[in-house]
């Protein structure tokens, strides 16, 4: 039987961030006929410029976009920097504006930081404008990230692993 291949994205460059133990703790909680890939290469990604997106893309950019393609479902969890998204992601998000990649393409939202609001609702609009398939049962936002799970990944707040078992239960009935 096919796996279904997700691929989740990480909007913080930092290693060993909340938001990729988020993204981990997701793909060791998902049922065995997912395969979740997590894209760490966000900085490799340069900076958007629509001279550089016509015919010949950078090299970085067509992985990410082949990467969006291959998969049957995206996961987004991302930080909130100074109110907004982080630039590494939005710039990559920006990349795909051209495209149809995200077109339909079933899509969970996470956005987890000390606040959020604010990223989660760029996140969703940027998401809306690539056409993805979203949902509300797909969507969280996780606030005050740093108290709820530990140095090892560990979900230590009982109240956001249950949100996060939902948020995968909801994923996964997509599919």
């Amino acid at each position: 039987m096919k796996k279904i291949k997700i691929l989740a994205i990480t909007g913080s460059t930092r290693k060993n961030s909340s938001n990729y133990k988020i993204l981990k703790y997701i793909s060791e909680h998902i049922k065995g006929d997912f395969e979740v890939e997590i894209f760490e290469d966000l900085a490799e990604i340069p900076h958007f410029s629509p001279d550089l997106d016509t015919e010949n893309p950078p090299k970085h950019v067509e992985v990410f976009r082949n990467k969006i393609i291959e998969a049957d479902g995206v996961i987004i969890c991302t930080p909130e920097y100074v109110f907004s998204l982080p630039g590494s992601l939005k710039n990559a998000l920006e990349w795909c504006v051209s495209t149809t990649i995200f077109s339909n393409k079933k899509t969970g939202l996470i956005t987890a930081s000390a606040s959020g609001e604010m990223a989660h609702e760029q996140l969703n609009l940027i998401m809306k404008t690539l056409e993805a398939k979203l949902d509300t049962d797909t969507q969280l936002l996780i606030q005050g990230i740093r108290g709820k799970i530990n140095d090892e990944g560990k979900i230590i707040h009982e109240e956001t692993e249950i949100a996060l078992q939902l948020f995968i239960n909801n994923f996964e009935r997509q599919f």
